[in-house]
């Protein structure tokens, strides 16, 4: 399963690093295009939030508990943590007659810079509402009452991550490779990246006439670029470029170097990951093939930003650049 060279960093003159990965568009007769290897097997972390919330929607459990489409965002998300994040999903709870106890994602320091330096600053301790994560366990939760399910929804033999489970098998086309316990203590379903952009272009293609499944799709995508500040946060790829496409491409970064990218108007689906899972080879590698579907304006800021062509150093001297690998995009 070797993996192709997509993104390099050069200095003086010479590539300074490499960064290998795999990388697959899907559209509507299949592969399109393909770097490293399709078959390679992953496991898609938080990318595959959005299929990991498509039982709270098909289940008939987001409608019965009156969910808006912010809290469907949210289902989706790896937040930062901010107070527009961790406010909401506390409403959340609060509506479903349930507390931060209830939750079982485990509490860590937020990433977002107000929030993080209050508990710098103070002796107060996060609560896992400021897990990134909090989202999607929200989501669980809310699936779980309908199911009607025991409190530790995480359990790889719960009805909620049974659900899970079968949606993902379902929607991959694929028998998941194995399980790993993600970051948030949830199960993560191993398959390839080519079966992961599969299921990006069931969610790109995905109709409101569709069906219940097709119908529940539409509805997660709509809810991600309708609110891209609640699928990740302020400063954060994600979210930056969500806005930057126009609201016409839903985007999810997934731990360990994943990105997928969901583009309805031309019924593609992208996934990728970078072999040594570094998040920079991954936001680079995610706005080139952007803007090589024409998804993205070459000229805007944030390819720059996260595919920069000059770096500097603290003094402001230009030090070298990043670049695509020769036969990537």
């Amino acid at each position: 399963m070797a993996p192709q060279t997509l993104i390099e960093l050069w200095r003086g003159g010479l590539c300074e690093s490499e960064h290998a990965g795999h990388a697959v568009v899907y559209g509507p007769q299949g592969p399109e295009m393909i770097w490293g290897q399709a078959d390679a097997v992953i496991f898609p972390r938080s990318s595959c939030k959005m299929i990991q919330a498509l039982p709270l929607v098909e289940s008939g459990a987001a409608d019965v508990a009156g969910l808006t489409d912010r809290q469907l965002a949210l289902a989706c998300a790896s937040h930062s943590g901010a107070a527009l994040h961790t406010q909401a999903v506390a409403t959340w709870l609060k509506d479903l007659g349930l507390a931060d106890d209830d939750l079982r994602c485990g509490a860590h320091v937020p990433r977002d810079p107000v929030a993080r330096r209050h508990f710098t600053c103070t002796e107060e301790t996060p609560c896992q509402i400021h897990n990134n994560c909090s989202g999607k366990h929200a989501g669980f939760l809310t699936l779980n009452r309908h199911l009607k399910g025991g409190p530790d929804y995480i359990e790889i033999d719960h009805p909620v991550q049974r659900a899970v489970r079968a949606t993902f098998e379902e929607v991959t086309q694929e028998t998941a490779a194995g399980w790993g316990i993600d970051g948030c203590s949830a199960p993560n379903f191993a398959c390839t990246i080519g079966a992961l952009a599969r299921a990006m272009q069931f969610f790109a293609a995905a109709t409101p006439e569709g069906g219940l499944r097709e119908n529940a799709a539409v509805r997660l995508r709509q809810a991600m670029v309708a609110f891209p500040e609640l699928v990740a946060g302020e400063e954060r790829a994600c979210t930056k470029l969500m806005r930057a496409t126009g609201g016409k491409v839903a985007v999810k970064v997934g731990a360990e170097g994943v990105f997928v990218a969901i583009l309805p108007d031309q019924k593609r689906g992208v996934a990728l990951k970078i072999a040594d899972g570094t998040n920079r080879a991954a936001e680079a590698a995610i706005t080139s093939i952007l803007v090589n579907l024409g998804a993205l304006d070459p000229a805007h800021p944030v390819v720059e930003e996260f595919l920069p062509t000059a770096q500097r150093n603290w003094r402001g001297l230009e030090t070298g650049g990043m670049r695509r690998a020769e036969g990537f995009c």
